[in-house]
């Protein structure tokens, strides 16, 4: 059974996924999910580390839609990489401004971001550079690949933010699935 902490969180992402991610106050997200402001900063101490706490959990999801799609060693990566990319493009529109307005909190080091700094980048490399190293690369160039390919892919999300051209997005996130997972052509025989 889930805590009344991660209940209530459940409820807000939930109230965030239907309604978009505005300028709520505590007192009114805490009326909208049907609990007080008081339990909201007992929980989360600030509206910002609320935010914060969403934003963990959904990049949570993002990596957990990841691993389930590239589960199997015969799954394809440019597939998966494809799907992926499709999956996750709905909820950035959603998420995605407060996405990145909290990974500047943490660049600027405030307290209620601070646990992003970890959390928004490293969980990432491992499992890309597992896909990256299943499509032929050799592990030193897949690890290079793996944080390039999760900056394109976080510089386009927020190209599609800025923009609203998904068709441009995708073309571009189908460029760069190409170019890094397209297999290099083997030198015949001798």
């Amino acid at each position: 059974m889930s805590s009344a902490r991660e209940r209530l969180l459940g409820e807000v992402i939930g109230y965030f996924a239907r309604h978009g991610v505005s300028d709520h106050s505590l007192r009114g997200l805490a009326a909208a999910v049907g609990t007080s402001h008081r339990m909201l900063i007992y929980h989360f101490g600030t509206r910002e580390g609320l935010l914060a706490e969403v934003v963990r959990v959904v990049e949570g999801h993002q990596r957990d839609t990841f691993a389930a799609l590239t589960a199997t060693e015969d799954a394809d990566p440019r597939t998966a990489a494809r799907r992926f990319w499709s999956l996750v493009v709905g909820p950035a529109l959603r998420y995605g401004p407060l996405f990145f307005e909290l990974s500047a909190h943490a660049m600027q080091g405030q307290p209620h971001a601070t646990p992003l700094r970890t959390s928004l980048v490293e969980p990432w490399l491992e499992p890309l550079t597992d896909l990256l190293t299943r499509a032929g690369q050799d592990r030193d160039t897949a690890a290079t690949h793996a944080r390039l390919g999760l900056a394109v892919a976080r510089g386009l999300l927020h190209d599609l933010l800025l923009t609203g051209d998904r068709e441009a997005a995708d073309a571009a996130m189908d460029a760069w699935i190409d170019l890094v997972l397209t297999p290099a052509p083997r030198s015949p025989a001798r």
